[in-house]
């Protein structure tokens, strides 16, 4: 069975545009469905199959759950907020920032308190973008911090997550920077997404604009490797100004 969405949007002409070899520059730029034809005021039967393709897989990106296999073989130990569900997640996002007290506890206890970074993955609103960008982005980021003399906290996954469960997880470890990587919304070109929300010393009355970001993490994107290097930069200069966001 033909497989739709093998190939990239970028490779997408219609066969019977006029302007191909134009289209063909372009679209090397952008991900943009431009140049893909059409019949009459409608789509073509395999582009509007690919629109469709590409729309439940950014519905599925965000109501599948994180396999506890995934987690297992990345390495890390798992907590959650107090959404009970994926649907809880997406309809009360305010308990996706709360990390209860018996979750706490088990931070407490598996981590390595006071140190330089903790680094830790949340599924947020994309699940596929832990077992595609988690293992290279661990790796790297440990590697440059350490080599940089920072100590790096014992890393971890949470489930249900938003950006702001920060705010009680650096002052319950007491670390100076908090890096939480997590899923980003999906779009039509990839359901795989991850962003680098960064804080100095994170506190429950911090504002949105104290975080420093990295987005559009992903193979389609900033690859991870390339990602995480660039966010060691950033800790780095974090570390030194002793604060982030727009601050920095």
């Amino acid at each position: 069975m033909k497989d739709i969405t093998e190939k990239p949007m970028q490779q997408w002409i219609s066969k019977d545009n006029k302007a191909e070899k134009a289209l063909k520059r372009v679209k090397q730029n952008t991900t943009a469905r431009i140049g893909i034809g059409r019949s009459g005021a409608r789509y073509k039967t395999d582009a509007f199959l690919r629109f469709w393709a590409d729309q439940s897989a950014a519905s599925d990106a965000v109501f599948t759950e994180v396999t506890p296999e995934t987690i297992v073989n990345l390495g890390l130990f798992e907590i959650k907020t107090k959404c009970r569900s994926k649907f809880e997640m997406i309809t009360r996002p305010d308990w996706g920032r709360i990390i209860e007290k018996d979750q706490q506890q088990i931070l407490k206890e598996k981590c390595v308190k006071d140190p330089d970074v903790q680094i830790y993955f949340g599924d947020g609103l994309s699940s596929p973008s832990i077992s595609a960008n988690a293992e290279d982005m661990l790796q790297v980021l440990k590697l440059g911090l350490e080599h940089e003399g920072l100590s790096v906290g014992t890393p971890f996954f949470v489930r249900y997550c938003r950006v702001n469960t920060a705010r009680t997880i650096g002052p319950l470890l007491n670390a100076k920077v908090v890096c939480v990587l997590i899923g980003e919304r999906p779009g039509m070109q990839t359901d795989e997404s991850m962003s680098a929300y960064i804080a100095y010393k994170p506190h429950p009355q911090m504002l949105e604009s104290e975080y420093t970001v990295v987005s559009n993490i992903s193979r389609h994107g900033i690859a991870p490797v390339e990602a995480a290097a660039h966010i060691v930069e950033l800790i780095l200069k974090i570390s030194k100004a002793k604060k982030s966001g727009i601050s920095l």
